[in-house]
């Protein structure tokens, strides 16, 4: 016999499978029934996040964006799944290789699972789902091995060389073999559902039972004319479920608000321990802030209008009383990031607050809930902190936070930008008039013109939406008499500083892109 048959690659792989399943299951099952520890996947997950080197999460964000998580998770699945088939294969001559091997990739979740930041308990519990998934896996391999007939081959063929008697014997009992594997099936599909009935539990039901107060000072309407009528542009309020998100968690904390507690700390005369029912009696601010992410290309869509509610940083501040010499915030959130915001960005009157409401509702649960900050005029990365739990008044000669300690700049305000929303690239069009249109931003500055140019002509004054505030985005149109050919469209965007966005290009790191944003059309 020069070579296996067909079945028993199948059922050898099939088993390596069924035991990964088995493990992954039930691991998961045991941190969903804790609140805040991460699964084995998400440990390994959050530890690949950690130790890739920033160019890789650059280049990650750039080409998968927002789904850069789920491209994440993706892969750590098909690793796990070529690793575990390949070891019910070997198992077919070594099993006690294959048991090792198992065991091995056993043992580095447990060791992602030991170090997660992001587990919200400290001690053995916090690798316990981990250690779960080695036994069970390796058991199950175990068994499903022993049952397919497989035993320890003395002999010197390497295990990647068939030979006779490799295969299942004529008293191999196929009915024995397909109980094994249902069972086993039956139990990864039951551990499943346990995990989705029970994960998140704790957050999901606290949010679905809180009701913020009115605030005291409200953001009121849109005003009129901020939202222009052309189709294809941007909303001028992002609906929760397309804001984006860019953050350093593989899957959100859970963090109901029961056990929520903020802590205002370090360089202040009097600290504050504040769990939710105590923040919420606090003065309500609700104000509409962009939000941008240093991420974002030019023209990119890693940008979001809502409405915050929340209260203000400088209130909890001046309750704790900072000393003179603190020039930085150290905040800290539920998963282990961590964001240095200048101090004097939230104490200089702008409208930067511990939002714990956005567009109407509690903090979407990936968007931060039960409270994140919000500071208008800053990359998120130095300021948007979500689930945060901490906030150390400190100097920044004193610390390093989690993007900084990676290349990006120790301070993050936002540039002067425009993007276009339409036409699409490459789009073709009928010759004559089309709407150019799209977003400008200059939080804390405000957008005073917006200008398009078509194929390096003179710049024209685009047509600007309302103003609504200074830290908000401002639609703009450009009407364009469009000859056939093909053209390039460009904009930019002026604030009302007098400063214009430049056409330096430069790309994300360390501070933020940089260039004109352009279309190129097809007009026939």
């Amino acid at each position: 016999m020069s070579s296996y048959r067909i079945g028993t690659l199948v059922a050898a792989a099939g088993s390596g499978l069924l035991a990964a399943g088995a493990g992954v299951a039930a691991s998961a099952l045991v941190a969903a029934s804790f609140t805040g520890v991460p699964s084995p996947l998400e440990s390994v997950g959050n530890a690949v996040i950690d130790l890739a080197p920033a160019v890789v999460k650059d280049v990650a964000v750039e080409t998968f964006g927002t789904a850069d998580k789920a491209v994440l998770l993706s892969g750590i699945y098909l690793v796990i799944a070529a690793a575990a088939a390949l070891a019910g294969v070997v198992g077919l001559r070594r099993p006690r290789l294959a048991l090792w091997m198992t065991a091995g990739l056993g043992a580095l979740a447990v060791a992602a699972g030991a170090t997660d930041r992001t587990s919200m308990l400290a001690g053995p519990l916090t690798a316990l789902p981990a250690v779960v998934a080695l036994v069970v896996s390796v058991l199950t391999l175990g068994w499903l091995l022993a049952v397919l007939g497989r035993q320890e081959r003395t002999d010197s063929t390497p295990w990647w060389e068939p030979h006779p008697g490799d295969d299942v014997g004529a008293d191999f009992d196929r009915r024995r073999f397909l109980q094994a594997v249902l069972v086993t099936g039956g139990v990864v599909a039951a551990a499943a559902v346990g995990t989705r009935l029970l994960g998140s539990a704790a957050a999901v039901a606290s949010r679905a039972r809180v009701r913020l107060p009115p605030a005291t000072d409200g953001a009121g309407v849109v005003p009129a004319g901020a939202e222009l009528d052309v189709r294809g542009i941007t909303p001028y309020l992002t609906p929760n479920d397309d804001f984006y998100r860019i953050d350093t968690a593989l899957s959100p904390p859970d963090v109901p608000t029961d056990t929520w507690t903020l802590r205002v700390h370090g360089m202040v005369d009097n600290p504050l321990t504040l769990d939710f029912t105590d923040l919420l009696r606090h003065r309500l601010v609700e104000r509409r802030i962009t939000l941008t992410c240093v991420s974002n290309e030019v023209g990119g869509d890693l940008i979001g209008n809502a409405t915050w509610i929340g209260v203000p940083l400088a209130d909890l501040l001046n309750e704790a009383g900072v000393d003179a010499g603190a020039d930085a915030l150290l905040s800290t959130s539920a998963d282990g990031f961590t964001a240095g915001t200048p101090l004097a960005a939230v104490t200089d009157g702008r409208d930067a607050i511990v939002a714990v409401g956005m567009n109407g509702e509690p903090l979407p649960i990936v968007h931060g809930f039960p409270a994140r900050m919000v500071v208008p005029g800053l990359y998120g990365y130095v300021s948007a902190t979500k689930w945060v739990t901490d906030i150390e008044v400190t100097r920044f000669a004193d610390f390093e936070a989690y993007w900084t300690s990676r290349g990006w700049a120790e301070e993050g305000p936002i540039k002067t930008a425009a993007r276009i929303d339409v036409p699409a690239a490459e789009a073709e069009l009928d010759a004559g008039r089309h709407a150019v249109a799209g977003v400008a931003w200059a939080q804390t500055r405000g957008i005073a013109k917006v200008e398009v140019r078509v194929d390096d002509g003179d710049w024209a004054d685009a047509r600007l939406g309302a103003q609504d505030g200074q830290d908000t985005w401002r639609q703009w149109v450009y009407e364009w008499d469009a000859a056939p050919g093909r053209h390039t469209v460009q904009v930019r965007a002026t604030d009302r500083t007098g400063s214009t966005q430049t056409s330096d290009q430069a790309p994300p790191r360390p501070d933020g892109a940089t260039g004109w944003p352009s279309r190129t059309v097809t007009v026939s």
